[in-house]
């Protein structure tokens, strides 16, 4: 185990009668993986250490963080990142959300607290590539990516949290489209944009129309560079150039 692990534990060890036990932050982290639009779960363990399933990576906040930088604790926590930007976008408190006893108890033992009850969580929307390499804490065994049209059973309301923090994502795409690239290469096909776009929509998009739209974005510049190795007709790659999108928003913002 890394010293730093060991700090954490016996920081979060000190700080358990600090927890505030009726708000919380659940991080969903969206990538693409195989093809699909996926989310990141972690694995969840009873009291003897048996793997019962996967959840949202989240935790209830503590009195003396505010709600973004107990997201970011969780996200770092989860993926030992903390380069990765982190929207709020929705919190989810329904009296219905904590109505499972097995989900409570769960808690109750994890978190060694007496009594849990209502809990409002506050959700944190992510964008994340699959590429990148995680260095987890101590806290958690295992993340692991799922495809979001194939999630297992899940505690609490976290399948609603997800499906919303999809339908955010789309949304959140119409108002700042270069988020697109956060899923690319720094070089990239126009195959793989509009694969890009067709996995993030799911739907399937005119090629003919989309390369129409896509030259006449400024801030999709097309390189020297061809694709070698390939069977096909090689392709031109294209990068994404954020001064001449940051120009265009502006000009944008300004009409």
């Amino acid at each position: 185990m890394h010293p730093s692990d060991i700090e954490n534990m016996e920081t979060q060890e000190k700080r358990k009668d600090m927890l505030y036990s009726h708000v919380s932050v659940d991080c969903v982290l969206l990538g693409i993986s195989e093809d699909q639009l996926s989310v990141l779960l972690v694995e969840r363990s009873d009291v003897d250490g048996n793997k019962i399933g996967f959840k949202l990576p989240g935790s209830l906040i503590y009195d003396t963080e505010t709600l973004d930088e107990a997201a970011y604790r969780v996200l770092n926590e989860t993926t030992g990142l903390k380069r990765i930007s982190l929207k709020q976008f929705r919190c989810f408190g329904s009296p219905s959300r904590t109505k499972n006893k097995d989900d409570l108890q769960w808690l109750e033992n994890a978190l060694k607290l007496n009594k849990v009850s209502r809990i409002v969580t506050v959700a944190y929307l992510a964008l994340c590539k699959n590429t990148r390499k995680f260095n987890p804490s101590y806290k958690y065994d295992e993340a692991q990516w799922f495809k979001v049209d194939q999630i297992p059973h899940l505690p609490f309301d976290h399948k609603e949290i997800i499906e919303a923090a999809v339908q955010e994502m789309r949304a959140w795409m119409e108002k700042e489209p270069a988020i697109v690239f956060d899923y690319l290469p720094s070089k990239f096909t126009a195959f793989q944009l509009r694969r890009t776009y067709e996995i993030i929509y799911n739907k399937e998009m005119d090629v003919r129309n989309f390369h129409k739209k896509m030259n006449s974005l400024e801030y999709v510049v097309p390189t020297d560079d061809i694709q070698d190795g390939v069977a096909h007709r090689a392709a031109r790659y294209y990068r994404f150039d954020k001064v001449k999108y940051n120009k265009q928003r502006s000009k944008f913002n300004k009409n």
